[in-house]
């Protein structure tokens, strides 16, 4: 058996990878300076164009960018009509802002269970939880796998609710053959540099309701109104004017960044190819080793990931997930865990939460740990992820 490098055998690796990186090549950077050397850097056409493009690849009839994924919940929550004594229910396996969006605008998160195979939000929880006060539901496509659409729909048909869907992992995953993006009430992204495609910083609201997409450009921007048809003050002063219709926010994507997502969405259908490489390597490598649980794969959804995460069976080892992530750092495999459960930060605590409240995201959160994936590794990386997880276990097998 192979001494452990934290042990002081000798790494698999010299050089660490890490759970995540993004892929910026020659290409984009020439679409950023070209934007950069041009009259518009922020609010120029770049912006519109994205947006064009996200409409095509996501089939959505309007598409809103933002400066993040969190701004885009906000917006969509916004859209919603959340306020206070209003109860959205969400996931607790998922980033803070998938709950934070409610509280921005007073509204109550309520965390619904998760399936323990697939990971996604139960939709039998989410009826378990529905109030006469639940106003929305915010599923989130947890890894890049598409939520239950199908049933989630009929909650939200039956009850009255809009159906935000938080995609952050999800650009390119399609569901029973259409893009993700273009089934839910809203559909909301994130372009952060380690997810598929990066905008450095940036996020994007997707729906296929007019209504809702003037609600959302109005949040984006300020609350503020330049189109006539929706002015209360018609005739008007001149050219110059613009009114505020409600209260919004300036979360603006720049022209350069757009100019950048633009490039990078050129390249989407590249790295959904190599990611979807890399997750076949790792099924096959892990799908019967009795120490590890691979994620479920639903057969509606065509998934493009942007986790790929592996559950210890901590029982069937003599070491805990602590010991085991620290052994593959120190063989020069840096992972990641995503995530805590939501409710079990301070802030949420004081607002009554308590452990418990989901048992099977709870069970999962033990046991999980996100390895290496995206479009830059080479086959020898994956490699060394697969033997550097192997060499772990096999020294800590019970």
């Amino acid at each position: 058996m192979d001494k452990l490098a934290i042990n002081g055998g000798s790494a698999l690796r010299n050089k660490k990878i890490y759970y995540g990186c993004q892929w910026v090549d020659t290409d984009d950077v020439k679409a950023v300076c070209e934007v950069l050397l041009s009259d518009y850097i922020t609010c120029g056409p770049k912006v519109e164009e994205v947006e064009r493009e996200l409409e095509s690849i996501t089939e959505a009839k309007h598409a809103v960018v933002c400066s993040n994924g969190t701004a885009a919940l906000h917006c969509a929550c916004l859209a919603a009509g959340i306020q206070p004594g209003d109860e959205v229910i969400t996931t607790p396996l998922t980033f803070v802002a998938s709950a934070n969006c409610v509280r921005y605008c007073g509204g109550t998160v309520v965390f619904a269970d998760v399936n323990p195979e697939t990971y996604n939000i139960d939709p039998d929880s989410i009826e378990q939880n529905i109030t006469e006060r639940t106003k929305a539901i915010i599923a989130v496509d947890f890894t890049g796998q598409a939520v239950d659409h199908k049933r989630i729909r009929e909650i939200c048909d039956k009850h009255n609710l809009t159906f935000i869907e938080d995609a952050a992992h999800a650009i390119g995953t399609l569901y029973d053959g259409k893009p993700v993006g273009s089934l839910a009430d809203m559909t909301c992204f994130s372009f952060h540099p380690v997810k598929t495609i990066t905008s450095g910083e940036g996020g994007a609201i997707t729906t296929n309701n007019d209504e809702l997409y003037h609600k959302l450009v109005l949040a984006h921007i300020h609350g503020i109104e330049h189109d006539e048809e929706f002015m209360e003050e018609v005739p008007h002063e001149g050219p110059w004017y613009y009114e505020q219709l409600s209260l919004g926010y300036n979360y603006r994507m720049t022209d350069f960044q757009a100019a950048l997502l633009l490039s990078q969405m050129n390249k989407l259908e590249k790295f959904k190819a190599r990611r979807k490489e890399i997750v076949t390597k790792y099924d096959d490598a892990f799908r019967n080793i009795p120490e590890l649980f691979v994620q479920k794969e639903v057969p509606e959804s065509d998934t493009c990931k942007h986790l790929y995460i592996m559950q210890l069976k901590l029982d069937k080892l003599n070491c805990t997930r602590r010991e085991f992530f620290d052994s593959l750092s120190a063989e020069g495999i840096q992972c990641q865990i995503h995530y805590v459960p939501v409710y079990w930060f301070p802030y949420y605590r004081r607002l009554g939460y308590k452990r418990g409240l989901c048992p099977n995201a709870e069970e999962v959160y033990k046991g999980i740990m996100s390895l290496p994936l995206y479009p830059k590794m080479t086959d020898q990386d994956v490699s060394d992820v697969i033997n550097a997880v192997k060499k772990i276990i096999e020294y800590y097998r019970k």
